[in-house]
């Protein structure tokens, strides 16, 4: 394409996009809401901020749309409510530093998101944050802990769901937020981490975001039931139960780092996971499908003190009851001191491709391995392809299993492959896993965005050797 053909191609793009998706920043409003200085009687704007964040949403100051009977029906079209109200499509609420409580965001479906956001430099605090039944809000820069209440009651911290009587939930982003059950739980005994620990989000929403918050100190940490969720670049650091899990279709986990599995004497009953994830279909667990579901360029550490007296043994990436199908599972790194490095019970049409195991030690449980194996039901895997990747064990088991460029290592050789095992996963140049990988199905870039190849051919694992040997160490989750 020419030139002038390439500019008219362009333009016509761009036309069509300020067609197909309504611009507001010309109209948007930026409001502000101080729990200490702020009133009743404010108007929200920087002189006379509102006082409550939740008062805002109660008193009916947000024009947007809602369902116009219930109980909530498919089909069923959005009407506006609260016409004329100041907050509207595109604003923004920014918060002032002070004690917000419980928010919660409901019947409230906009037709572009609103923002609540910090102010610059201050530190909205809440004990919880419900989103039900509601469309088209970012919540941005809070700190979110049960511990900033007068009582400090365990709770699951965010929940983002959908409601069978008032509607489901789309289009939600939270990110850029700390969420922890207590500042410092280094005083916890291992009871303490079964009975005081609080979960961090709970996702039952469709087209919801969690992006680049902090999360610590925690029993559950980001579980998913809804579809198309995008959970990225999220710190999950001291977790007694399972640091992500993902049930729904669609669902996209990468750039997470998950590391500090924390239980003890006594054990509990859950079998704590770095990321699970389950089928539920017309008879129960294990009878349906969870498909489409992406992991990518995640780091799963078991613990990052192996003296710790509290710490435990973790399944890195565990999928026990299938069928998991047509799932993508590239670029992560285990480390752990499990057999379950990463393990599938009942896959179809998928990828393990480009992934690090390692066992956090030399002793048992583990070594840690990369399995593909029947279904519980018996129900074979199949077209299943496992590629590149460094493991200290693979037992694969399936239909039409493509299984090529893996290097199986055991943890006393791994200071010959890696910069400093088991923590520094980052490969040494001219072992036996640089150069050697294939790029049939690889993913184009690693865990930390480095293109592949840096060499002749692609490397195996999640890390790509770099010539420069400088490691960005993933992405800054302090």
């Amino acid at each position: 394409m020419d030139a002038p053909s390439f500019a008219r191609a362009a333009a016509r793009l761009a036309l069509a996009a300020l067609l197909a998706f309504p611009v507001f920043p010309a109209l948007a409003t930026t409001f502000h809401i101080d729990p200490v200085n702020g009133s009743d009687n404010g108007d929200g704007s920087a002189s006379a901020p509102w006082r409550s964040l939740q008062a805002v949403l109660d008193a009916n100051l947000v024009e947007s749309r809602d369902w116009p009977s219930f109980p909530y029906q498919s089909g069923m079209s959005l009407v506006q409510v609260n016409a004329g109200a100041p907050v509207r499509a595109g604003d923004t609420l920014l918060l002032a530093s002070g004690y917000y409580g419980d928010i919660e965001i409901s019947h409230l479906y906009n037709a572009a998101p609103i923002t609540i956001a910090a102010q610059s430099g201050q530190t909205p605090r809440l004990r919880s944050l419900l989103v039900q039944s509601a469309q088209n809000w970012v919540l941005r820069g809070l700190s979110i802990s049960p511990s900033h209440a007068a009582t400090n009651t365990p709770t699951t911290m965010v929940k983002i769901d959908s409601h069978n009587h008032f509607g489901p939930t789309w289009d939600i982003e939270l990110s850029d937020s700390d969420l922890f059950s207590v500042p410092d739980a280094s005083s916890w005994s291992a009871q303490d981490w079964l009975s005081l620990a609080s979960s961090g989000v709970n996702v039952g929403g469709d087209r919801i975001s969690v992006v680049g918050n902090r999360l610590r100190n925690l029993r559950f940490g980001i579980s998913v039931g809804g579809a198309d969720a995008r959970i990225r670049q999220n710190l999950i650091d001291g977790f007694s139960a399972d640091g992500l899990r993902g049930l729904g279709d669609r669902g996209v986990f990468e750039y997470n780092r998950v590391q500090n599995i924390k239980v003890g004497d006594p054990p509990d009953s859950n079998h704590d996971d770095g990321f699970q994830s389950w089928s539920v279909g017309a008879g129960g667990v294990g009878t349906g499908e969870v498909t489409g579901v992406v992991l990518r360029g995640n780091v799963f550490i078991s613990t990052t003190d192996p003296n710790d007296p509290l710490r435990t043994s973790m399944q890195g990436i565990g999928c026990f009851d299938g069928f998991f199908v047509d799932w993508v599972v590239e670029n992560n790194v285990v480390i752990t001191d499990h057999w379950h490095g990463i393990s599938f019970y009942g896959m179809r049409d998928s990828r393990i491709v480009n992934n690090t195991v390692i066992d956090i030690n030399a002793s048992s449980p583990g070594p840690p391995w990369i399995m593909v194996h029947a279904h519980k039901d018996g129900r074979p895997s199949s077209n299943v392809v496992v590629r590149n990747n460094l493991a200290t064990d693979f037992s694969l088991a399936a239909n039409n299993l493509i299984s090529d460029h893996n290097l199986e290592f055991v943890n006393a050789n791994a200071g010959a492959l890696f910069v400093a095992p088991p923590l520094d996963m980052h490969l040494l140049p001219g072992t036996a896993a640089v150069d050697t990988g294939s790029a049939t199905l690889a993913p184009l870039i690693d865990a930390e965005g480095v293109p592949r190849p840096q060499g002749t051919a692609i490397d195996l694992g999640a890390y790509e050797w770099r010539g420069d040997a400088i490691f960005a160490d993933g992405f800054d989750f302090n």
